[in-house]
């Protein structure tokens, strides 16, 4: 399977600006989720209408795998500004499980409560163990259990599909 990163991405920014005036969303908070996330929303930023710069957020501690996986040794940045009744705009790469999100909702709230939160990813693989759904889809795949998305970046954004065993 071959993977047209640019069409997804021109697909998520159609979207992205459509809801936007769909929901009379503006200067909303762009969000994306260290490290895919945040690479994915630097590419999306200019279909949001927004003078904020991009905020970025580092999940390591919120996760639920947090005490089986251990310590990160990378941990990144989170970088909020005040998100009280403000629209926030959520980006990440794959949503496959929907825990990183629930995750990422968790520390946002710890922020503050937003007015709302979309979620926009880049590829959703379907495969939900929780009831999280993307409002903005660049791509809907369908993978072998032993495959996954891997992007890389960010200069030159990247994707491909692995095999893991």
């Amino acid at each position: 399977m071959k993977l047209d990163l640019e069409h997804s991405l021109a697909s998520m920014k159609t979207q992205l600006t459509a809801y936007c005036e769909k929901k009379n969303i503006e200067n909303a908070i762009v969000v994306g989720i260290h490290t895919g996330g945040v690479w994915v929303a630097e590419r999306l930023i200019s279909a949001v209408p927004t003078t904020e710069p991009l905020a970025t957020l580092d999940i390591t501690f919120y996760r639920d795998d947090f005490t089986k996986a251990g310590l990160n040794p990378k941990v990144n940045q989170t970088s909020l500004p005040a998100i009280e009744d403000r629209h926030v705009i959520l980006v990440d790469d794959v949503l496959m499980s929907g825990r990183t999100i629930r995750a990422a909702m968790n520390e946002i709230f710890d922020f503050g409560r937003p007015a709302s939160i979309t979620l926009a990813i880049l590829y959703d693989l379907g495969q939900h163990e929780l009831p999280i759904a993307a409002d903005i889809v660049g791509e809907h795949l369908t993978l072998n259990p032993d495959q996954r998305v891997k992007l890389t970046g960010p200069k030159t954004l990247g994707v491909s599909i692995i095999d893991t065993h």
